[in-house]
């Protein structure tokens, strides 16, 4: 069965950057993702569109079609007071921050300094190129709920229908 959208895929990846850095990998257990519901980043669903089960790629994606480009202007300077609820606010500390149109975006402190914080709400991959070594292990259909989710459903992501399972309880 090939990977074309509305297929639930199962891969093992190790991601590296252009100086060969493992970034992230898959470990033990593989990942699993919704073919065509942007579960993953555009350029890596392209490439994988077609393929199949034992298919093994090696493939460069641009940041462009990865994280985006880094934009500068999600770089801002906030009052140390607007972290009232955080004891100690340091470097490297991510937060939900609304935008001006509501949404929640992730933002990590790239510096404190007396009574200002910067913030930056790029993606930390936000303009890098990506590696991928991939090695697509299953493709399936989707279960209706998984397609009206818009995510997979496995042991255990809301699959169970266990009551008692924290992941059923907190699916969607």
């Amino acid at each position: 069965m090939n990977i074309t959208n509305d297929r639930v895929v199962s891969i093992n990846y190790t991601l590296t950057n252009a100086q060969n850095q493992v970034l992230d990998s898959t470990g033990p257990e593989p990942f699993l993702y919704l073919h065509g519901h942007q579960n993953v980043i555009p350029g890596l669903e392209k490439v994988l569109d077609g393929k199949n089960q034992g298919d093994s790629l090696k493939v460069s994606i641009p940041a462009a079609e990865a994280y985006g480009e880094r934009n500068e202007k999600l770089i801002a300077t906030v009052p140390l007071d607007r972290f009232s609820r955080v004891d100690t606010v340091k470097e490297g500390m991510q937060f939900h921050a609304e935008t001006p149109d509501g949404e929640l975006q992730m933002v990590t402190v790239t510096k404190v300094e007396g009574n200002t914080v910067t913030i930056d709400g790029n993606h930390p991959m936000a303009g890098l190129d990506l590696n991928f070594d991939v090695s697509v292990l299953d493709v399936r259909e989707a279960s209706e709920e998984e397609l009206q989710h818009g995510h997979v459903h496995s042991p255990c992501h809301g699959g169970c229908g266990d009551a008692d399972c924290e992941s059923c309880r907190d699916c969607c």
